[in-house]
């Protein structure tokens, strides 16, 4: 197999003159390769660092994702469910603006929309603070909790966090090399739009350049997935900026095709713009975080208002963004966003 791994690396490894894309197919058997130990740890880092440099398309993306449904944990979805969505952020995580997608999930999952969320632990390059990280400090401590205890949890409450280390151990062995080569991989592409969940699906994915929106649309089309939101968000995560204005995709199913429309959101029209709120420890945000669920006003509950009313809109609980702005807030205010956390603490824990 370490052969047939060498020749996919040369592929893409031997120079702008001479080197190739992978197809689809090519880059199935090259992740699969990596995720079964069947190519030898040199060629791995070798592979990633060439294809960071080369730089992955649509197709060697939608090949990639293909190995991970095949090998990789999923939720399974009830038919109460409804349309799912997954919530897709850089695994590295943040380090200078505080993440509101934990409080988005939370938001809506009080309002009936169930939600998938995935990670790892903390991670380069970045080495910023995970979401499981967050979670912990929410008192959700979702690494403990086995695939099937995470699909119980998922069921009761509406919320449920794949964990790389626990669920996917295949994929977190390939963490070391993140370090080892200094640069994020094409994994870390690729995780963005990996939908854990077996059904159907609204998936978010957050980006930083405008190329990897590209990138996402060619994989995602493969993929046969149509319902999607791209967001030129903070940090390449998909929580939408309140000091510049929000570019978003949003791809919806028509027919047998999809539709693509560009939206640009200009926060201060809707009253939510504002400085980004900078991110000190995770104490002190979770801090902050508790005390949004608490009804109090502050800049980072200006900013789960912002993301959860345009989310709430997105997912069809509201039918414009203002009314899911008043919406979330209302739901944050009334302390109900609150207990949901505490049922979904309650349920993690027994």
């Amino acid at each position: 197999m370490s052969d047939r791994f060498r020749e996919l690396l040369r592929t893409i490894g031997s120079g702008p003159h001479t080197g190739k894309n992978l197809t689809r197919q090519e880059a199935a058997a090259a992740m699969r390769m990596m995720l079964l130990k069947e190519a030898k740890p040199v060629q791995v880092g070798a592979f990633l660092i060439a294809h960071r440099i080369k730089r992955p398309t649509g197709d060697e993306l939608a090949g990639m994702l293909d190995s991970y449904n095949e090998l990789g944990p999923k939720l399974q979805s009830q038919p109460s469910m409804g349309v799912v969505t997954v919530l897709g952020c850089p695994y590295d995580g943040r380090s200078r603006t505080a993440p509101v997608t934990p409080l988005t999930a939370l938001i809506l999952a009080t309002a009936g929309i169930f939600v998938v969320m995935h990670g790892g632990a903390r991670m380069p390059t970045k080495e910023g603070v995970p979401f499981i990280d967050i979670w912990q400090g929410l008192g959700v401590e979702w690494e403990k909790l086995s695939l099937a205890q995470v699909q119980q949890v998922f069921e009761q409450t509406g919320l449920g966090f794949v964990y790389l280390p626990k669920h996917f151990p295949q994929a977190d062995a390939l963490v070391e090399y993140r370090r080892d080569i200094g640069k994020r991989p094409p994994l870390a592409t690729m995780e963005l739009i990996w939908v854990p969940f077996s059904g159907e699906v609204h998936l978010a994915a957050g980006y930083v350049h405008p190329p990897t929106e590209g990138m996402f649309r060619g994989a995602l089309e493969l993929q046969g997935v149509k319902n999607y939101t791209t967001v030129k968000g903070l940090e390449g995560s998909c929580d939408l900026p309140r000091d510049r204005t929000a570019i978003i995709g949003v791809s919806m199913p028509s027919d047998n095709s999809a539709t693509f429309e560009r939206l640009l959101l200009h926060p201060s029209d809707y009253g939510c713009g504002g400085k980004e709120v900078s991110l000190s420890s995770t104490a002190e945000l979770v801090e902050q975080m508790q005390e949004v669920l608490q009804g109090k006003v502050s800049q980072l509950m200006s900013a789960a208002i912002w993301n959860g009313g345009f989310y709430l809109w997105r997912c069809g609980v509201c039918s414009d963004i203002c009314e899911g702005l008043s919406k979330a807030e209302s739901l944050l205010s009334s302390g109900e966003v609150g207990e949901k956390l505490r049922e979904i603490q309650a349920k993690v824990q027994v």
